[in-house]
């Protein structure tokens, strides 16, 4: 029974009963007329039944006919549906797409990338996981997701780095913040005295500032520790006390305008990067594709202006 589902063998059936006649069906098909009798004969041998009957100069369906061409027609739209499908994929018209960023790049993201690529794209879904650097690269790792980005992650060969970007780390304080009247870059003995407000270890920022930490032989110890950006920057707004994070992340609200950013003497901070990464060897399916040239399109540009600001 098997071969009953041959695709081409009932469409010739369904052809003959729409057409009414061999010669008709083999027109439609650009075939010739022995072919389609051939494939309705054989069909009729593999059912054991009689699926034409002779009416005139033409042919009608049996009830078993009429059967086979409901089943038919049945296949017909869903290979039809099927084929739109793929072509709705190789254009990236639909599709899931799956990603992964630390909470410093989320208003970095969504408006400026992403709600510009969802309505281009409105038939494509996403799934977004905001996350520090360490739990982003386990989701590259473990295919939970398949673009991320991240700050500083770890040199691994399952990663695949598509951009990066300098992004030096810098103190952020209030004006009025003693730090803030310092006319030279600052170290980490200077920062020692006062009270910071730091990311958990499990942060990409957090991990980079404790290299430098072994660098100086300096201990910083926070005053506030947090898993989230929009404490840590509450935190410094309030003259509490100051925050170490890269240049690029986004600041807004009237409370962040009596901010101010400082330059940091150590090498390991000024040498910080942010990227855009994928697990090495993994195809992305098209509309995942599409979002990554969109992103690499989009982020360069957007992360080079934050920079000009944040040194204005």
């Amino acid at each position: 029974m098997d071969n009953v589902l041959e695709f081409k063998r009932t469409q010739c059936l369904l052809q003959v009963i729409e057409t009414g006649s061999l010669r008709a069906a083999a027109d439609v098909l650009q075939t010739d007329p022995s072919a389609v009798s051939r494939a309705v004969a054989r069909l009729e041998v593999e059912t054991g039944l009689t699926l034409l009957e002779r009416r005139g100069r033409g042919v009608v369906p049996t009830d078993a006919g009429r059967l086979m061409a409901l089943f038919a027609r049945r296949q017909q739209d869903l290979n039809e549906s099927f084929q739109a499908e793929v072509n709705n994929l190789k254009s990236a018209t639909r599709g899931h797409v799956e990603l992964a960023l630390g909470e410093g790049f989320v208003d970095m993201l969504l408006e400026p990338i992403l709600l510009s690529f969802v309505r281009e794209h409105p038939d494509i879904t996403y799934n977004i996981h905001v996350a520090g650097t360490n739990e982003t690269v386990r989701c590259i790792v473990e295919e939970r997701v398949q673009i991320a980005l991240a700050f500083q992650p770890p040199n691994d060969v399952r990663l695949r780095s598509h951009y990066s970007r300098a992004a030096p780390m810098r103190v952020h304080v209030h004006r009025d913040h003693p730090l803030a009247q310092t006319k030279r870059p600052l170290r980490l003995s200077d920062l020692a005295p006062h009270g910071w407000a730091a990311m958990d270890e499990s942060f990409g920022v957090r991990q980079h500032i404790q290299a430098a930490e072994l660098d100086e032989n300096v201990k910083l110890k926070p005053a506030l520790l947090t898993n989230s950006f929009k404490i840590l920057w509450e935190f410094a707004s309030q003259g509490l006390g100051y925050v170490v994070n890269p240049l690029s992340m986004p600041l807004k609200g009237p409370q962040f305008r009596q901010m101010v950013s400082l330059p940091l003497a150590n090498p390991i901070l000024n040498n910080s990067r942010t990227h855009v990464i994928s697990l090495a060897g993994r195809h992305l399916p098209p509309a995942t594709a599409s979002m990554l040239r969109h992103i690499l399109k989009t982020f360069p540009a957007l992360e080079a202006q934050r920079a000009s600001a944040g040194h204005a």
